[in-house]
């Protein structure tokens, strides 16, 4: 086993054991969760890595970062998901190696992407990224459509060819009534996927926590958690 195997072995061994206490601690089966890593910034090397270790599903923010790495991996048995800022003209390129997107906030990019997936004849799961620092009509500071908003939002997105409404996604906010309260901003998503479930039953997924959040994601009752630097480790700069 190299270095790196052995490294990324021994931190993906630290952060299931914190899943299952999580679970145990919110009377929660283990499988209820899913470990989705945050490969951003790490390379193709890296996913082999993991790939090997187990992991299935993982995540990238940027497309330029992740459209090379997806095509180096195209052999692995993984599920991709996009989890940053979309812009519409990059679309076409998640569309081609992504099974997910989690950060859907917007009419546009709901239109946009249900052109490249039929285009691609692929279907592609969405989450509706939902903004708890966000006014009413508005967005985010770090993107996601106000509280108000998703419902109108996850209508188009159940009603779009090419499309697959999943559920909801959230990032801790840094401002507002949630600032530093992340198991309360979390169990608010909880509350907006019981809603959105009581008239899409499907849309049962629910992403939120990262690598310092996990535990109070998972006693919310999220069923996926996108952790990156715990198993990765802390990331390099760029520029």
């Amino acid at each position: 086993m190299t270095d790196r195997k052995a490294e990324l072995a021994r931190n993906l061994a630290k952060v299931e054991e914190r899943i299952a206490t999580a679970c145990a601690a919110a009377g929660r089966k283990r499988e209820e969760v899913t470990l989705i890593v945050v490969t951003k910034t790490y390379p193709a090397s890296d996913v082999r890595i993991l790939s090997e270790l187990g992991v299935r599903d993982v995540a990238e923010n940027r497309d330029q970062d992740a459209a090379p790495k997806a095509r180096e991996c195209a052999d692995l048995p993984l599920t991709w998901h996009f989890v940053g800022q979309l812009q519409t003209n990059k679309v076409r390129s998640v569309v081609g190696y992504a099974g997910l997107v989690q950060s859907v906030d917007r009419p546009k990019l709901v239109s946009a992407l249900s052109a490249a997936a039929v285009a691609a004849e692929r279907e592609v799961g969405c989450l509706v990224q939902v903004a708890l620092d966000a006014e009413v009509g508005g967005r985010g500071a770090r993107a996601g459509v106000a509280p108000d908003g998703i419902e109108e939002l996850a209508r188009l997105v159940d009603e779009a060819p090419g499309l697959r409404l999943d559920g909801l996604m959230t990032v801790a906010p840094l401002t507002g009534p949630y600032a530093g309260r992340q198991q309360a901003a979390f169990e608010q998503l909880m509350e907006f996927s019981t809603h959105l479930r009581a008239a899409h039953p499907a849309a049962n997924m629910v992403s939120a926590g990262m690598s310092a959040d996990l535990e109070q994601a998972v006693a919310a009752g999220a069923t996926h958690v996108r952790v990156g630097s715990a198993v990765l480790g802390v990331r390099p700069r760029l520029g």
